[in-house]
């Protein structure tokens, strides 16, 4: 089960709004983590960071996380045949669970399987997905307002808000060293990456990132990451992006800061991960955010053009 501090758990809700519950399923079959794993760390591992704003009620984000625990419990109270059931979906999946209802997938692999449970198996199985399909239709309709609400806060968020929220910044690099708004001066641009540890996207852009900031570094640039586990010096949270960090062999800045400072303000209205954004020397924000990982060579090419539009205006 998930064991997050409160104030993490509320980081991570509104990142429901923009993955979808398949994407567990995806990154639990690609091999993260045990099969008593699948369905108890990713499915509550949301995408997107800080507190909930005061556009957005707590209310629906509480009963959001509720709802995620009560399936949790489901899969930890038949922890033994969901064992069984998730380590065979993950040898043969059936179907698209990027295209499909978490709830009609499980019943769906399960009924391709059925040969592989007992009777007494194959009916506790039913009987929870009977019981989680309720649970997915109240998360689906909790979703949707969350993300009318969060629809209605951004567009008040205007560009005019958003544009020095690196104006007097302080914040440390992960090894705790005082970092300050003089970053983003010697910089004729600086590429702002926002992550998290358990966004899949974000973390399989991370090695391209470091290329481009080797090659705009020559240019006067530099890239910047900013993994939204780590705000408020969240020791956990540092520690893990500093392993996945170094494992994709990733050099450049990587920074964290108080959530209730202006850009953890910001971080926390940010609504799709992974997020990046170009800053000019003064530290305000130039661009549009550009969402989406640049290991996509059209991605990649969209975003250069960008910087390097900017670094001709030098």
């Amino acid at each position: 089960m998930k064991n997050k501090t409160s104030r993490v758990n509320k980081m991570k809700l509104k990142k429901a709004i923009v993955a979808s519950l398949a994407i567990f399923i995806l990154l639990a079959f690609t091999g993260c983590g045990t099969s008593s794993s699948l369905a108890t760390t990713e499915h509550t591992k949301q995408e997107n960071p800080s507190k909930t704003d005061s556009n957005m009620s707590a209310e629906p984000n509480e009963k959001l996380n509720d709802l995620f625990q009560q399936e949790n419990q489901i899969f930890a109270n038949h922890k033994n045949v969901w064992d069984k059931a998730f380590d065979l979906m993950s040898k043969n999946i059936d179907g698209d669970p990027m295209n499909e209802d978490y709830a009609d997938f499980l019943a769906n692999t399960i009924e391709s399987h059925k040969d592989s449970f007992s009777k007494e198996e194959y009916v506790t199985l039913s009987k929870d997905i009977k019981t989680i399909r309720g649970i997915e239709e109240e998360i689906a309709k909790l979703e949707k307002e969350i993300a009318t609400s969060a629809s209605s806060s951004s567009s008040s968020y205007s560009s005019a808000d958003s544009a020095g929220v690196f104006h007097g910044f302080k914040g440390k690099d992960l090894d705790g060293n005082d970092v300050d708004e003089s970053l983003f001066s010697k910089n004729k641009v600086t590429v702002v990456n926002f992550w998290f540890s358990g966004c899949k996207p974000c973390v399989e852009e991370l090695s391209k990132l470091n290329e481009l900031n080797d090659k705009i570094k020559k240019m006067g640039g530099e890239v910047v990451g900013i993994n939204t586990d780590t705000l408020d010096d969240n020791q956990d949270g540092i520690k893990e992006a500093k392993d996945i960090l170094k494992s994709q062999g990733v050099s450049y800045k990587n920074l964290t800061f108080a959530s209730d400072s202006t850009v953890g303000k910001y971080a926390g209205n940010i609504i799709a991960f992974p997020t990046t954004v170009l800053v000019d020397k003064g530290g305000n924000i130039i661009s549009e955010p550009f969402m989406g990982g640049i290991d996509d060579q059209a991605n990649y090419e969209q975003l250069m053009k960008q910087i390097q539009s900017i670094l001709d205006q030098e």
